[in-house]
């Protein structure tokens, strides 16, 4: 009779140290992107969704940079009514600023507060967000790292 510790497959779970090795940098042209579908497919590669050794208590997401920030398009009147919050702190210290003008003012914000409510809400979070670099024009710091453009593949449609 066969023993079942031997027998019986264990699962794999993937250790930081491993996946420290395996990231990349991927670089994305978001001109002409629609801002959500370009969020979650961002925030699925910051995840490390697309790889087949992902595990959700484990940071094993590639490294993204957004080049065109500026030019990122949405659909609808999004640009008129969808409005951004924030507030000061004290009483009637609530603002309230449309899409369009955000854009003009912070295109980057725009798209990094969209990736960021995609991911969970938790410490590892914090962590992922560090690894999405995004620049409103063509420009970016980070061709030492040689970053690659993005395979279609990865891209969800």
């Amino acid at each position: 009779m066969a023993r079942l510790d031997v027998i019986a497959n264990k699962t794999y779970s993937p250790k930081k140290e491993e996946v420290l090795n395996q990231r990349k940098w991927y670089l994305i042209d978001a001109e002409g992107q629609t801002l959500g579908r370009l969020a979650s497919n961002i925030a699925r590669i910051l995840r490390g969704k697309h790889k087949p050794i992902f595990s959700p208590h484990v940071d094993c997401g590639d490294f993204v940079v957004v080049i065109n920030a500026e030019k990122i398009k949405v659909t609808g009147k999004k640009e008129e009514k969808k409005l951004y919050f924030s507030h000061s702190g004290y009483p009637g210290g609530e603002k309230f600023e449309s899409l369009k003008d955000l854009l003009k003012r912070k295109p980057e914000w725009v798209l990094w507060h969209a990736v960021k409510l995609m991911l969970p809400k938790n410490r590892l979070a914090r962590r992922i967000i560090r690894k999405l670099k995004i620049y409103a024009g063509p420009n970016h710091p980070h061709q030492a790292q040689k970053p690659e453009p993005i395979p279609e593949e990865l891209l969800l449609k």
